[in-house]
């Protein structure tokens, strides 16, 4: 797979699918932006568990944290690492000796590591680099168009204010975009200083 871009259909089919989250870098301090992620996803219908061995004992929204992905102790469907490039490789290998592998492995903004998820894939786990499930779930489901953000995503509905757990519909209409000639320049401008 591109790891560069994914599209549209590819983001929507894992959120629409998965139903625990295992959060590895979950913090509980609420201006982190791993905090704000968690009780995000967990305010829309998620099963989220915080793993960090730096906060057991403690929990996140009621949620006990854990100290790693063998102390979960059940089958989770996803899990999103929030955590820099270098500490990935031993938090894919820790998944890859599940009883029961995740679907998918879900590296946060910033976070990449081709080897890594060459692992994951070649164990039939579906991988996300560089992203954050919720910009794209806001993305996706509209969201974000609320606070003046294009989401690329049409309906002539408006997607109604998310109650606690509620889901929004992922299934609107994308359409590619985003790119300018501005945009365009930027990037080579970017590549040529490199």
């Amino acid at each position: 797979m591109n790891h560069d871009t994914y599209p549209d259909s590819y983001i929507r089919e894992i959120l629409n699918t998965v139903k625990s989250i295992a959060m590895v870098g979950a913090s509980p301090v609420n201006v982190r932006p791993s905090y704000f992620a968690f009780k995000y996803l967990a305010q829309r219908g998620y099963d989220m568990i915080p793993v960090n061995p730096g906060h057991v004992g403690k929990s996140l929204l009621g949620k006990p944290f854990v100290a790693s992905l063998a102390d979960i102790g059940r089958p989770v469907d996803m899990i999103d690492i929030f955590r820099n490039s270098s500490r990935i490789p031993p938090v894919v290998d820790e998944a890859l000796k599940l009883v029961t592998l995740p679907k998918v492995i879900w590296m946060q903004l910033g976070a990449r590591d081709d080897e890594a998820a060459a692992k994951a894939e070649a164990a039939g786990i579906k991988v996300v680099m560089n992203r954050c499930p919720k910009i794209e779930y806001g993305r996706l489901s509209s969201e974000i168009s609320w606070m003046g953000v294009n989401s690329r995503t049409l309906s002539s509905k408006r997607a109604p204010i998310p109650t606690q757990g509620m889901r929004l519909s992922l299934n609107r209409t994308s359409v590619s975009g985003g790119e300018t000639a501005a945009s365009d320049r930027a990037a080579k401008d970017k590549n040529d200083l490199s």
